[in-house]
């Protein structure tokens, strides 16, 4: 492709990307989904008065 491998290597390391780790992490291409990971963070930071968990075998430490 006429790139040299130390070029190839700069750009990754610019825009962090880390393409090796593609089978275990991958961006989502929903464009919605800074607003999503917002409303879930924000649940956690702020839990609902009558939230009832998922998951009642988990223990929670803090909220």
């Amino acid at each position: 492709m006429g790139i040299s491998p130390s070029s190839v290597l700069r750009i990754w390391r610019a825009f962090g990307l880390e393409p090796w780790r593609t089978e275990t992490f991958k961006i989502s291409p929903d464009p919605l989904l800074i607003d999503k990971i917002r409303d879930v963070v924000g649940l956690y930071l702020t839990p609902l008065a009558n939230a009832v968990d998922e998951k009642p075998q988990i223990v929670c430490h803090e909220r």
